[in-house]
């Protein structure tokens, strides 16, 4: 395996494993308190680790992949909902896994499938593909241009497709010599077209977006595994640092009050202990879902909050 390789790999496995380093106590952060009872999601006839959970908008399919991990070959899978804490497993995704990872699915209401994978990073430095999507299959699996900055170090490890297809919140992560990220901040890009195989530009007002979202990596945190409403309003997001020892991730959630303005301050989610990561918002809005380590295994959690004014979907429909 390649130098490059072997640092795309270890990017969703590194984090319990990190060095070290001194870190003064900071002030309790701003918390969002709405979301409560975390509970295990079952996926029937699957035994394996779950993480970087999506639901389609029309909430019938829940896309993961298996363990991130360079022991094991990393793709993509699907089962379809039973109830909100049941869904039948119904296998990898045909048409879009390789040896190479495959990861962090996400589906955009015209049914284009984003995900992740390393397949051609020493040739292009990207990372971020497309393919259709229908019923559990893919096909038509294209690289999507304009994300990446081609600059070898630079890795889009996290990346999400918005529900009208036409914004993708993605992850600039910056990996070091000792093969660990040590930069991650979320920036977006809009579509330049209606097609699903149109390119993509950055913003140019990424920086003013994200401002306070990504404030915290002037400390040394990282932020990645972006999930927005589709209204835009509300981004949920995990959290790592500043990197010091038992130093664990969460996730956050940050909102705006319309589509133009930047994000406001983010607010930890208490209700989600432990190791958690790559949340992803339920088509009501009303269900967070997530994975999270549980004896050195990883599977899907999920916590709810009450309807409300605040409560955006992620569904096809106009909230």
């Amino acid at each position: 395996m390649s130098h490059t390789g072997h640092l795309w790999l270890t990017a969703f496995s590194l984090i319990p494993v990190w060095a070290s380093c001194s870190a003064q106590p900071a002030p309790p952060p701003p918390e969002y308190r709405e979301f409560a009872g975390p509970e295990r999601v079952i996926i029937a006839g699957y035994s394996g680790d779950a993480m970087e959970p999506f639901l389609t908008p029309d909430g019938r399919y829940l896309l993961f992949n298996n363990l991130n991990d360079p022991k094991v070959n990393t793709d993509l899978h699907y089962a379809e909902r039973i109830d909100d804490l049941h869904f039948g497993y119904r296998g990898p995704i045909e048409g879009v896994n390789t040896p190479a990872l495959e990861g962090v699915p996400s589906v955009s209401c015209d049914g284009v499938l984003y995900f992740v994978s390393p397949r051609s990073y020493e040739k292009t430095f990207s990372t971020i593909y497309r393919a259709r999507f229908d019923n559990g299959h893919a096909h038509d699996a294209e690289l999507v241009s304009g994300i990446s900055r081609g600059i070898p170090g630079f890795v889009n490890f996290d990346a999400e497709i918005s529900a009208d297809g036409q914004t993708l919140i993605a992850v600039d992560g910056h990996f070091g010599r000792q093969g660990s990220p040590d930069r991650a901040i979320l920036f977006e890009a809009k579509a330049s077209g209606l097609s699903a195989s149109t390119l993509f530009v950055r913003s140019p007002d990424s920086d003013a977006i994200f401002r306070l979202v990504n404030k915290a990596a002037s400390d040394g945190a990282l932020q990645y595994a972006p999930s927005l409403s589709s209204d835009g309003l509300e981004l949920f997001f995990t959290r790592v640092g500043p990197i010091r020892p038992g130093v664990e991730p969460h996730i956050w959630r940050a909102v705006r009050s319309t589509a133009q303005d930047p994000f406001g301050e983010p607010a930890l989610i208490p209700a989600i202990d432990g190791f958690a990561e790559g949340p992803t918002l339920s088509p009501d809005g009303l269900s967070l879902y997530y994975h999270k380590r549980q004896n050195g295994t990883f599977s899907i959690f999920r916590v709810t909050r009450r309807p409300s004014s605040e409560v955006h979907s992620h569904s096809c429909r106009p909230n």
